[in-house]
């Protein structure tokens, strides 16, 4: 910009070297015109536009005061002007007397030539460097145009360079991030998987061992027992030997222990007649063992379900009960077990002290600082693609699972009837 406001100072000062000129020219011709008929308008015509002259020559002076070669030139200019001016005033005057000779005219005419080329051969010198100065100016401003542009064109380049670096940047952080990411994603199912399958494996042994001790060690005490009853009948000492009786009603208490044993490891019931009548066994044992009363809604004809789903229900079933009879100090508690063609759903809550926020908060948000049993009721649950939701407050724990079941209705089918018995009880 500093540029092209020289340029527009050296055109100011052509345009005022060219207005002084035409100024006096003016001033010269209204004399011309009053010397020849005396018109008193021209003299005035005169007298204005001659006190014009003084002001424009100010304007030039402070316009090259820049300009430390025009300042001489311009002083020069300005006494020719001034004695232009005089030899105008005095030939103005001498006419405003009256006619002038012919003489006097043609000197005065010489006169005014004289100073006349003077002047112009000045105003033509000034000119001339206002020139060389506009061609130097240009030159420097296309110079200072072009290292502008070619600065603005650097920037832009650094620019665009400093751009796709930091493109790079932040591609590779968000690389970096979506692969901590993934390897995140991956190592939470890798555990997930790992603790499905340490679930599924925990099943497999609880009912090995529930089997096994049903099927051997069971056995073996039945057998004993029947060896001392037949030793009691052969002694003949039947009811009468305090150390036999006590032995046989010690072995019967074993047997009930074992077998109850066995159901809590794996319910038979559950393989045979499916959730249904495990769940209402279960909870009858579990409310004669606890003290604690429990208020079940189970169906009569609850259908069976898949066998996962039917396990994990079951487990969560128990879970529950467990966590009541630990932790909760409620003395009772409430069962819910309902289906529908597409779900299926169990509610248990008690009415104990609860959880403490900050506790439900961390295990909802990142399945810690619980026990293992919430954390398996929750893998038990994810497993099966069901929803777990857990409520909390000053008047107890409510725990409700949603899973869901087979489209095919034909994968659900009814329970036998009359397939709990008696003697299966814990």
């Amino acid at each position: 910009m500093t540029g092209l406001r020289w340029i527009a100072h050296t055109y100011d000062v052509e345009v005022a070297l060219g207005d002084i000129s035409t100024t006096i020219g003016v001033a010269g011709r209204a004399r011309v015109s009053f010397d020849a008929s005396g018109d008193a308008s021209n003299a005035e015509k005169f007298e204005t536009t001659a006190a014009l002259i003084p002001e424009k020559l100010a304007r030039l002076k402070r316009l090259i005061s820049d300009n430390p070669s025009q300042i001489d030139t311009v002083e020069r200019l300005k006494d020719a002007e001034d004695q232009r001016l005089s030899v105008l005033r005095a030939a103005v005057e001498r006419r405003k007397r009256g006619p002038v000779d012919p003489d006097t005219q043609i000197e005065t005419q010489h006169q005014l030539v004289a100073l006349g080329t003077e002047a112009d051969a000045l105003t033509q010198e000034m000119l001339g460097n206002e020139e060389r100065l506009l061609v130097s100016r240009r030159a420097a401003s296309s110079a200072w145009f072009a290292a502008t542009l070619w600065i603005l064109i650097s920037a832009f380049a650094v620019s665009l360079a400093l751009f796709y670096l930091y493109y790079r940047m932040l591609a590779a952080e968000l690389m970096e991030r979506e692969q901590a990411e993934k390897l995140a994603r991956e190592s939470q199912k890798a555990a997930r998987q790992l603790s499905t399958r340490l679930l599924h494996l925990q099943d497999e042994e609880r009912r090995k061992f529930s089997r096994e001790l049903h099927d051997s060690l069971g056995q073996y005490l039945a057998a004993a027992k029947m060896s001392l009853d037949a030793m009691a009948c052969r002694s003949g000492t039947d009811g009468t030997d305090e150390l036999l009786n006590g032995a046989r009603s010690y072995l019967e208490q074993s047997m009930t222990e074992t077998r109850t044993i066995s159901y809590l490891l794996h319910p038979p019931l559950l393989d045979e007649t499916g959730l249904g009548v495990a769940a209402r066994w279960y909870v009858e044992g579990f409310s004669q063992r606890s003290g604690i009363q429990v208020n079940s809604e189970i169906p009569e004809d609850f259908p069976r379900l898949p066998r996962d789903v039917e396990l994990a229900l079951f487990r969560v079933l128990q879970e529950c009960l467990t966590n009541i009879h630990r932790h909760a100090k409620s003395g009772r508690a409430d069962v819910t077990l309902r289906y529908s063609p597409k779900e299926a759903y169990l509610r248990v809550r008690d009415y104990g002290s609860g959880i403490a926020p900050e506790t439900l908060k961390q295990f909802r948000d990142s399945g810690t600082n619980v026990g293992v049993g919430l954390s398996g009721m929750r893998e038990r649950v994810r497993d099966q693609g069901g929803v777990l939701d857990i409520q909390s407050n000053h008047s107890g724990v409510t725990v409700v699972v949603t899973m869901p079941l087979a489209d095919d209705p034909a994968e659900i089918a009814r329970p036998a009837p009359g397939a709990i018995a008696s003697d299966v009880r814990p």
